[in-house]
């Protein structure tokens, strides 16, 4: 892939699981998620119809699809959080994320509803993570696409990364177009 498109595409880099995960990491990722609505909202301030319906980078999405992605894709981590803590290995149930993102809701849905729904989603999740015990970092869900067991502590940190990556789409967009 082209060095400036993959910088494009992700401009934190892309997720790397520490080898070391302990409590300060965890608390720190925590912190990520908490802070994400406040900062999706700060990203999209005072953006134009026409800002909003822009791609991040050639190809990918407009800031409008990642707005309403970010909700959509939390709301299955969440889920996928309450299947392992309530369930034996649950095998979660992958999604498009692309054709969600082309589905016409994407489009009709002003981007306030989403970024009222994240806000709504992370008061929830963010209870819900500072109520878990360091075993249950360790408990799992089936991945059917990767086909590998993936823990919780490993998917916190994923969406940690995963709000800052998108975050970083628009506030990099915004830089490169002096917006």
């Amino acid at each position: 892939m082209d060095e400036s498109i993959d910088k494009l595409k992700y401009p934190v880099g892309k997720f790397s699981m520490p080898e070391n995960v302990d409590e300060k990491v965890i608390k720190q990722w925590i912190n990520d998620i908490e802070i994400l609505p406040q900062k999706l909202r700060e990203a999209v301030n005072g953006l134009n119809e026409e800002q909003l319906n822009t791609p991040y980078r050639p190809g990918g999405w407009t800031v409008r699809q990642v707005v309403h992605h970010v909700g959509d894709s939390h709301l299955n981590s969440y889920i996928r959080f309450k299947l392992a803590l309530t369930e034996d290995n649950p095998t979660i149930k992958p999604y498009d994320q692309d054709k969600a993102a082309e589905l016409e809701e994407y489009n009709l849905l002003p981007i306030e509803d989403s970024l009222n729904f994240v806000e709504a989603l992370h008061k929830r999740w963010i209870v819900l993570l500072k109520t878990l015990k360091d075993s249950d970092w360790e408990k799992t869900f089936f991945h059917p696409e990767s086909k590998r067991n993936v823990s919780l502590k490993r998917n916190l940190g994923i969406y940690a990364w995963h709000s800052k990556h998108h975050v970083a789409h628009i506030a990099s967009l915004r830089e490169r177009n002096n917006w």
